[in-house]
């Protein structure tokens, strides 16, 4: 499904030829084929800005959350939770 995100970019990047039509310079058809071409290129686009955003809100939430970061919940290595426990076998 395309995001509304895209059909929004995709609408500024054509709308130098919306404006040419209002101007009558240029026909409808183009004005669409125009927009036509700017939806894929305004996907890619916004998907690259999201591929390279994307990690930046999980460190700032995974530092404000200490308690409920994936390693707090696994044992040492020795089988216990207890640091010292696992250093000095009973």
């Amino acid at each position: 499904m395309i995001r509304p995100a895209v059909l929004l970019f995709a609408l500024l990047m054509s709308a130098p030829a919306v404006y040419r039509y209002v101007n009558d310079d240029i026909d409808i058809s183009q004005v669409l084929i125009r927009f036509l071409i700017a939806v894929p290129i305004a996907a890619l686009l916004l998907a690259g800005l999201r591929f390279v955003t994307a990690g930046y809100g999980k460190s700032a939430e995974a530092a404000a959350e200490p308690g409920k970061t994936a390693e707090a919940g696994k044992p040492a290595l020795g089988g216990s939770a207890d640091p010292e426990s696992a250093e000095h076998p009973s």
